[in-house]
């Protein structure tokens, strides 16, 4: 409840004499003179105070945007008693981001303490205002209208109050869980008035008396009306009170306005209740209250709680720019709206479409052109993430020059400015963005181009434009048919014949992505407008330019089925190397069985073979897995990680019983259709067989599960699932990703690589991704666990995936995902540079670069349009260009083959000569060969 006039004064001045220093919880200045240590000790810590109060200093100085060095500083300044320091501090975290409620608060109440003449009132006056405008809080409202009540006595007192009352009112009045207390305040306000009003008791007041008296009277009954028609909470007392406060009945149209508030507060007790349960940043219930308010359409609610949603989630730039777009398209009321967008920029600096909705709505208001030049220059200045963002800025603002020019006139300053602006526009994205981000973000050079429209359709201006196009071309872009085509329609419309001629055949000259495309339009043009030696000279050039066309790609074709023949001979040689390998291993397991067997009578035979297992050679026979079973995993049809071998005698019996027992899985390629490839599943799956179907039946019956299992009998994490229809097979592709045992599963169309070399599935993003981060460095002891606990702190994790090799060990790296980017960028910010278990992390936007996929040309078919560019995020090619090659497909093109002797030699794929047969040993080469020391 707020204090009356009288007792507001006394509690402000008795505030005033007490500054923050003087706190006597704090202790003040008393000092226990028998402890002398703790003088020591308190000096030691004031002299680390002040070492740490000039580190954040010197540390904001180079970087002023460090938001977390703002708190720190102000902390430990307001806990030190630097005053005049902390006054400095707020006021420059305050030019550079909105302060939130509680930073205010605790401003506010300290320059309170120190505001004790009239003139020190009119700035905390001034401050109360800029707070306000920061965030819609009632908190803060609710302490300006008390705050206000301490200045009743000066002139024009009581009415100042009362218009903060009705300002807090219109802002948060509508506010249904805390909007209550400020109408009690107010009413308190009021009723401390009346109390001064009222004659003394037994003297009979004045006609003006009275009349004052029945003034007030009415202005409480007024509030007590407003307050009843609104849905807040808690009503009923509100109505409660005010039955047992008036002394005459309550008007029917009261009554009828509180039971339809009451209504209306039952539809929104649901969202509250929401709202109330929910954990933050309570974005999906904040939206379904807006989606209900929007629905209802009361302006003033929308408002509200929009300002309630962007309270607790200010670094959302999806819900700035909604709220912003409402307000541009409903509200229109220019000190809102750019308030709204000013506050939007300020809090998300690095998201290029608040800036450019900022500049429409200022031009659409009309704000001075200066001050729309200053406010473009500091979006130059925010800090974007990717190149394109500031094509995109300067797109926005030469649209905006381009629309304050008379184009009527032959020059004027306004066209001045916009040549001036193109200029400066393409040198800042050469060298500003290029050396930021290693490209221009431009390839196409938009600008450029819309420089010569603006040149030759509103200036008239064609030879400027020609030396425009020209600068384009030469930037790489003469190889696009899409290129010229756009030049030759600028010069058909605003140019002449003679131009249009050269144009076309200079890109039919260039061109080499679709050359067909531009020999054709050069054709129409001469059948429309040329000579007849035109004609034969366009027929001429564009025939050879077409054949030279032709024999590229016929030699493109010819050299790329050449190798395609050279990789089947090469599997052919591969496969059949592997065939006689096994059929040797075979025979010597055949061979040393045999001599075993005959060997168990002779005692020493058996017992030295069984003493020395582990001086065996290393091709000497099972210690060695087959080259198969060694293939490193790398798509569809490929082979799970190489297993080490285990020359345990016990393990390897094992393994072969294993071997003998486990079917060997055939897969029919005419099946593909009806059959889907499921990976990266768990390899301690204990049946999977059991475990699949269960899951893949809901698609459709299930024809056949054909799980694939290691020489040792374990199994290999995928398998093949046959159904009976097409459609269930299709079906099935939608549980991709889902998780099973602890893994998110792949499902995958069947596809035989061999006919398919090219098809490839990879299962990880590898664009530019805003709401995720990479990090490396991490110690390989990091749980999942212990680095969520890390960076729950800086926003909403939704998931976090842990790198690791194909044995499952820890490779030190990780993607950790938020709820939205900026969450992401905001813990790029804090986490960069952190030390986790000793180790410095290195942590920056999930960016990896595009796979390095072969040139091989494609017969008959020629190119795209535009060639795609990488893009990089905000620390461009940086730590986040990690190589997605599989290790296996970055080894040397000419394979190398162990020998049986454990030496190295060429593959078949590289030696004309075909492999030697190995040689068969008898029962006394391997009597010699046991018995060598």
């Amino acid at each position: 409840m707020a204090a009356t006039g009288a007792e507001a004064a006394a509690v402000a001045a008795e505030e005033e004499k007490r500054l923050p220093e003087d706190d006597p919880e704090s202790g003040g200045d008393s000092e226990d003179e028998g402890d002398s240590d703790s003088s020591g000790d308190g000096e030691d810590e004031e002299k680390e105070n002040e070492a740490e109060i000039q580190r954040l200093e010197e540390q904001l100085s180079i970087n002023a945007f460090d938001y977390n060095c703002h708190l720190d500083l102000i902390k430990l300044l307001r806990q030190e008693g630097e005053l005049v320091k902390l006054r400095r501090a707020r006021q420059k975290m305050s030019e550079l981001f909105p302060l939130t409620e509680e930073i205010w608060l605790d401003w506010l109440k300290d320059e309170i303490k120190m505001a004790s003449e009239s003139s020190e009132r009119e700035k905390v006056y001034e401050l109360f205002e800029r707070a306000v405008k920061d965030y819609i809080c009632p908190e803060i409202w609710l302490e300006y209208a008390q705050y206000s009540i301490g200045g009743i006595g000066q002139e024009g007192g009581i009415e100042k109050v009362r218009s903060i009352f009705e300002r807090a009112l219109t802002a948060v009045g509508l506010h249904v869980t805390k909007g209550a207390a400020l109408w009690e305040a107010y009413r308190e306000f009021e009723n401390a008035i009346l109390e001064t009003t009222q004659p003394a008791p037994g003297s009979v007041p004045s006609p003006e008396q009275q009349q004052v008296l029945c003034s007030q009277l009415e202005r409480i009954h007024t509030l007590f009306r407003r307050q009843l028609g609104i849905p807040l909470l808690d009503m009923e007392a509100s109505y409660a009170e005010y039955e047992e406060w008036s002394e005459d009945p309550i008007p029917e149209t009261t009554i009828k306005n509180y039971k339809k508030a009451l209504q209306q507060l039952e539809k929104y007790k649901p969202y509250e209740e929401a709202l109330l349960g929910a954990e933050t940043p309570k974005l999906a219930e904040y939206q379904a209250y807006i989606d209900f308010e929007m629905k209802a359409g009361d302006p003033a609610r929308i408002q509200l709680i929009y300002e309630r949603a962007l309270a607790e989630n200010c670094l959302v730039p999806d819900l700035w720019a909604r709220y912003n777009q409402y307000l541009d398209r409903q509200l229109k009321v220019k000190e809102l709206v750019l308030s709204a967008h000013d506050r939007a920029v300020r809090n998300c600096p690095w998201t290029v479409g608040l800036w450019i909705r900022y500049l429409l709505a200022m031009e659409r208001h009309r704000v001075d052109h200066g001050i729309i030049s200053e406010m473009f220059e500091k979006a130059l200045n925010a800090g974007f993430i990717q190149a394109t963002d500031y094509v995109e800025i300067w797109q926005a603002y030469l649209d905006y020059l381009r629309r304050r020019v008379d184009f009527t006139q032959d020059s004027s300053k306004e066209l001045e400015e916009l040549r001036s602006a193109f200029a400066r526009a393409v040198e800042y994205l050469k060298q500003e963005v290029e050396e930021r981000f290693s490209e221009s973000g431009d390839p196409s050079c938009t600008i450029m181009q819309n420089w010569a429209r603006v040149e030759a359709r509103l200036c008239n201006n064609m030879q400027k434009a020609r030396e425009l196009w020209d600068n384009i071309m030469t930037k790489g872009n003469a190889k696009y048919a899409n290129m010229w085509l756009e030049y030759y329609n600028l010069e058909r419309a605003h140019g002449d014949t003679q131009h249009c001629r050269k144009a076309l055949h200079r890109a039919v000259q260039c061109t080499s992505d679709y050359p067909e495309h531009v020999c054709e339009v050069l054709l129409t043009l001469e059948r429309i407008e040329g000579t007849l030696e035109d004609w034969d000279a366009a027929v001429q050039k564009t025939e050879n330019r077409l054949a030279r066309v032709n024999e590229q790609r016929a030699k493109a074709a010819e050299k790329e089925a050449a190798l395609a023949k050279q990789e089947e001979e090469k599997a052919e040689q591969r496969k059949q190397v592997r065939a006689e390998k096994k059929a040797s291993k075979k025979a010597k397991k055949r061979i040393g069985d045999k001599r075993k067997a005959d060997d168990d009578d002779e005692g020493e035979w058996g017992q030295d073979e069984e003493e020395q297992p582990s001086k065996r050679h290393k091709g000497d026979g099972d210690g060695e897995l087959p080259e198969e079973d060694m293939e490193v995993e790398t798509g569809l049809f490929g082979r799970s990680g190489s297993e080490k071998p285990d020359h345990s005698a016990n393990l390897k019996e094992k393994a072969s019983t294993s071997r003998k027992d486990t079917p060997k899985v055939f897969h029919d390629s005419s099946k593909d259709s009806v059959t889907v490839f499921v990976s990266n599943l768990s390899y301690t799956m204990a049946d999977p067989e059991a475990k699949l179907k269960e899951l893949f039946e809901s698609c459709g019956e299930v024809a056949q599960i054909r799980p694939v299992f290691s020489n040792k009998g374990t199994f290999r994490g995928y398998c093949y699932i046959e159904f009976k229809e097409e459609k269930s097979a299709l079906q099935a592709l939608g549980l991709d990703r889902r998780v099973v045992e602890g893994r998110p599963m792949f499902v995958s169309p069947c596809v035989d690589k061999n006919k398919n070399p090219d098809f490839k599935v990879f299962r990880y993003s590898t664009t530019l991704e805003k709401h995720k981060l990479f990090i490396s460095g991490l110690p390989f002891s990091c749980t999942k666990e212990e680095l969520e606990e890390v960076c729950k702190a800086h926003g909403n994790v939704k998931d976090i995936r842990l790198v690791t090799n194909r044995a499952g060990k820890p490779k030190g790296l990780a993607y950790v995902e938020f709820e939205n980017e900026a969450q992401a960028s905001q813990a790029v910010l804090k986490m960069d540079g952190l030390t986790v278990k000793e180790h410095v992390i290195k942590v920056a936007i999930s960016n990896p670069p595009l796979r390095k996929l072969p040139d091989k040309p494609e017969a008959g078919r020629a190119p795209q349009f535009a060639v795609p560019r990488q893009v990089y995020g905000a620390r461009g090619k940086g730590r986040t260009q990690l190589s997605m090659m599989p290790r296996a497909l970055q080894r040397q093109s000419n394979p190398v083959a162990k020998a049986e002797n454990g030496m190295v030699q060429n593959s078949p794929a590289t030696s004309s000569q075909p492999p030697e047969e190995p040689k068969k040993m008898s029962n006394a080469d391997f009597a010699k060969m046991l018995l060598k020391k």
